[in-house]
This record gives structure tokens, sequence and C-alpha cells, in this order.
């Protein structure tokens, strides 16, 4: 049984529990009996002792299924392939033995992996099987207890309350604990390559070509760290995307606003929302099949030299990317500006685009400051686009039409291959990454102190 299955059945078995713990309070209520909470709050404490344990069950169960099944894999083993064997290699046993349990063969197995490979299947067969029957039963115990607590005098209302109070709150420090590894697993790779790196060559160096040797018997360059040319390239497109974005982004809300009739609005506005859920990959393939070559074509009609991958095509169709964040976010503070502020400037003889210039705007400042930081920083962590587009090459200059690279694009390319994981090489993507995290942060921080400047000034 798969585990979207095993949910579905969980969350039926809770609306069972909710309908029966219901039912019970109305035959209670129905013979004479004052309830302290309304028959609802027993059905929804019912079914919360149902699907919870379950769900967390399941949820424990999943995390460490894959790591029991393997000892007991290995333990089936034969003494001479395990006993001394390396991390490494008892990985890549393991790794062949689902692969053939998979169906996954290539060339043939021997006998032990063949045997192994039955064992494993019919070791997850087992455990799957637990696993459904103690998820079943932990639902219907659960159902059973609550059921047993359900009384006329039970304050049902206030258990409820506090079930989702601390799941609320369990949910709260999941997130911050999330937020806390994250920054720990930056912190401490980055220090790992500062170990190996100084961090003024890494801040202000201006030559950045990270390739080390990974073998003893390979031959490469003793490595270049420099990271500003890649700063400068993750700007430098950010800009461009920020040039396109903006003017459209901001000018198209306040004509949707402003002087669009509801008919236009009702087409032009979802139409405009669209490009925010067309994949990253397509405005990729979009940027070096289309914009690409045109913007090569053209700058070579014009006698310009462009490269094949130019900033200004990367940049222009992240530009076109984020417009649907600024719009959308300006679109809604121009809307929610008083309708009693337009009829005040009206009223003192101020023309709409006087309005709009230096009442609307300026009322709205707050929540556009929001839709511009949410697409700075939607451009700064694009991928994909910057990938096909932009290059790979890090060179630090201000001609749009030459290639450049970003930091995600560097983490990207760091991070996969052959490479040592405690090499200079592959530390150095967490170093721009914590870069890019602080970076991040401050741009937070500004924007939070724009709006709590004009928020005082306009409410």
């Amino acid at each position: 049984m798969s585990v979207t299955l095993l949910f579905a059945i969980v969350l039926a078995l809770a609306f069972a529990g909710y309908l029966l713990g219901r039912a019970n309070a109305s035959g209670l209520k129905a013979a004479g009996n004052n309830l302290h909470s309304i028959p609802p709050y027993h059905g929804y404490f019912v079914a919360l002792w149902c699907g919870l344990p379950a769900f967390l069950l399941v949820l424990i169960w999943l995390a460490a299924q894959n790591t029991v099944v393997d000892r007991l894999l290995l333990a089936g083993l034969p003494s001479h392939l395990t006993e001394g064997a390396t991390p490494a290699r008892i990985s890549l046993m393991l790794g062949e033995i689902k692969n053939v349990a998979a169906g996954r063969i290539f060339g043939t197995p021997d006998q032990i992996t063949i045997d192994a490979a039955a064992r494993y299947r019919s070791l997850q067969n087992m455990a799957s099987l637990a696993m459904v029957v103690c998820t079943l039963a932990a639902a219907v115990a659960g159902i059973a207890f609550a059921r047993s607590r359900l009384s006329p005098d039970f304050r049902a209302r206030n258990r409820v309350d506090g079930i989702l109070r601390w799941l609320l709150i369990i949910c709260s420090i999941l997130a911050v604990l999330t937020t806390l590894g994250i920054i720990l697993s930056l912190v401490i790779e980055s220090l790992a390559f500062f170990s190996h790196v100084q961090v003024s060559e890494f801040l202000f160096g201006l030559s950045w070509s990270p390739q080390t040797p990974i073998r003893a018997d390979q031959v490469a360059s003793t490595g270049a760290f420099g990271a500003v040319p890649v700063f400068w390239g993750t700007i430098f497109i950010s800009v461009i995307a920020m040039l396109v974005a903006l003017p459209v982004g901001l000018f198209s809300a306040i004509y949707l606003v402003e002087y669009a009739d509801k008919r236009v609005r009702s087409v032009v506005k979802p139409l405009l929302e669209i490009l925010a859920g067309i994949p990253t990959i397509v405005y990729g393939f979009f940027a070096v099949l289309t914009v690409a070559p045109f913007i090569r074509d053209f700058g070579t009609s014009l006698g310009l030299s462009v490269a094949s991958n130019s900033a200004l095509a990367a940049g222009g169709v992240m530009g076109i990317m984020i417009i649907p964040f600024i719009s959308s976010f300006s679109d809604d503070a121009i809307t929610a500006v008083p309708q009693s502020m337009r009829d005040g400037a009206y009223a003192l003889g101020a023309t709409k685009a006087e309005t709009i210039r230096q009442v609307l705007l300026p009322a709205a400042l707050p929540g556009i400051v929001g839709g511009v930081l949410l697409a700075v920083s939607r451009a700064i962590g694009e991928t994909m686009i910057v990938v096909m587009a932009a290059g790979l090459t890090a060179t630090l200059t201000v001609n749009p039409l030459e290639g450049v690279t970003t930091v995600t694009v560097q983490i990207v390319t760091l991070l996969i291959g052959d490479t040592e994981f405690d090499s200079p090489k592959t530390l150095a993507a967490f170093g721009l990454g914590l870069v890019l995290f602080i970076s991040t942060l401050v741009l937070n921080i500004l924007a939070l102190q724009v709006v709590k400047r004009y928020r005082e000034r306009y409410e």
C-alpha cells in the first residue's frame, strides 16, 4: 500500500471519528443534557486524536524504516563482505542490491547480490505491512480513547483549542529550527572554506577560477577565489532585470487600477499574472533560443560585438519573469489606498496624474517596496535563466553585450561533477551562498526601514 493511500485512509477514519463524536454529543444533547461545548467540537476532538497520532507514527516510521532495513540487510550478508568495509564500500554494496531489487540490473550480478535483493524486497514488504497495521491500529485506538472521554461536562472546545495551539507552536519551532539549520550549515561549511582561502581574497579578489586538483595524479591550477566578478555579475543582471520589470510592472499596475475599465482589467490582470506561473526552464529556453540570437544578430547588424550568451539577454528575460511580482503587489497597494484620499486631491484641483504621483504612490509605497523587494530577491536567486543565457565565465565588465556569471550559477557548477566535498572548490559554493544569504537579509532590513518610515507618515 502506498503512503498516499494510507494517508487517505487515515483521513477517512478521522472524518468518521468526527461524525462519531458529533453524533455522540448530539445524542447527549437530545437526552436533555447540558453540553459544555457544542457537538462539532466533540467531533473535532475525536478526529484530532485519530489523525494526529497516526500521521506522526507514519512520519517517524518513514524516517527510520530505511535505516532499520539497511542494518538488517547488512546483518544478513556474509561477514567477509562487511567486516572492515569502509562506509563508501558499504554504500556501494547497498546501492547495487537496491538496484537489483528494483530491476535495474547492469551486467550479471553474483548470487549473493541476487539473494540479498530478494531479502531486501521481503524486508521492505514486511516493513510496509507493519506500518499500515500499526498506523491503522493507532488511528482506531485514538478514536476509542477520544470516544471514552466524551461526556456532557467534557470541555471539548478547550481541548481542541489547546491541541491546535500546540500544533501552531510546534510549526513555529520547526520553522525557526529550519532557518537555524540553514544558517548553521552555511556558516560551518563557509568557515571550512575560509580556512583554505583568506576572507579578503574571497571578498575583494578580482580573479575567479576555482579549479584545484582533486586527485594526486591531476594537474590543475592552484585556484583563484576572488569572487568580485561573480558578485558583480549577479548585481549586473539583477539591475538589468529591474530596469525592465520595475517600470513595466509599476505602470501596468497604475493603468489597471486607475485607467482601465473592469472588462479590460478582468482580462489583462490574469494574463499578466500567468507570467509568474511559467517554469523558469521555459524562460531559459526562450532566452537562449530566441532572445540571445536576436540580440546577437541585431548587434552584429550594427557592427557591435555581441557574445552568444550575454547579460542583456539573461537580464531582459529575467525582467519579464518578475514583472508579475511588482505588478501584483503594486496593484494591491494602490487599490488599498482609501478613496477619500483621491477625492481630497481632486477637490483641491489636482489632476489624475498629479493625484497618482503625489498622493497614491507615496501612500502605496510600503506595498510597492514589498513587491520590489520580492522581485529583487527572485532575480538574485534565479538560476536556470542565467545558466542557459548568461554564461559561465566570471567577467568583470559593464558591457551588457558580454557574458557574465552569477552566484547561483557558480554554486550549481561547483557542486556537480567528480569533486571531493571537502575541497576548496566545493566549499566555495557555501561561501557564495553565505554572502548571498547576508545580502538578501540586508535588503530585507532596508526595505523594512523604508516601509516603516512611510507607513508612519501616511497612516
